[in-house]
């Protein structure tokens, strides 16, 4: 099962759960398709949003673990 870490990059998500895109929109980051996001990691977009990584990172695997 893929699973995700602060580390990981916003392309490697969206690459291999595309359907995550809602979630990242959700908490306001609404080009998560721009070049910006190719190279930047999940911790760096929470904080750049405010959001809590360890969080967003929970959100985010059990939404994969479940469309896995």
């Amino acid at each position: 099962m893929y699973k995700v870490t602060k580390e990981t990059l916003i392309s490697d998500v969206l690459e291999n759960c595309p359907e995550a895109t809602g979630l990242f929109q959700a908490i306001g980051m609404q080009c998560v398709g721009c070049a910006m996001s190719e190279g930047e990691c999940i911790e760096d977009a929470c904080a750049e949003y405010g959001v809590n990584a360890d969080l967003f990172v929970e959100k985010l695997n059990a939404y994969i673990a479940k469309k896995g």
